[in-house]
């Protein structure tokens, strides 16, 4: 069954770090684009950061720009979001997201449960 699974949430103090793990089982994450989304509770889901299937492009939000890193490893099977200089207003929970579509209109797609992140002194 394909399925990607978040890992590495937690509490930590503002200014900390935390490295999120997004490890896809039963399919190779090859040629998907990734996204990171986080949610806070009764607010939109907002779209974090995102990385090109080639590992060779990627964006972020303009609240987590110079202190998010979207990374991925293919051989591992598994996308990264690395963040650094964590603020109170980063506490959300982060899904781990994976699309991939063909010419032909098919189109996958995978969201992972999502880890919670909470940034508080």
């Amino acid at each position: 069954q394909e399925q990607v699974v978040e890992s590495g949430g937690g509490l930590v103090q503002p200014g900390g770090s935390l490295r999120l793990s997004c490890l896809a089982s039963g399919f190779s994450l090859k040629g998907y684009v990734m996204k990171w989304f986080r949610q806070v509770p009764g607010k939109e889901r907002e779209l974090v950061a995102g990385i090109n299937a080639a590992g060779t492009n990627t964006m972020y939000a303009d609240s987590v720009k110079g202190r998010f890193t979207i990374s991925r490893d293919d051989a591992k099977n598994t996308v990264y979001l690395q963040m650094n200089g964590l603020k109170p207003e980063d506490t959300a929970a982060y899904y781990c997201n994976a699309y991939f579509s063909t010419f032909g209109g098919r189109e996958y797609e995978y969201w992972g449960q999502g880890t919670q992140v909470t940034v508080t002194s």
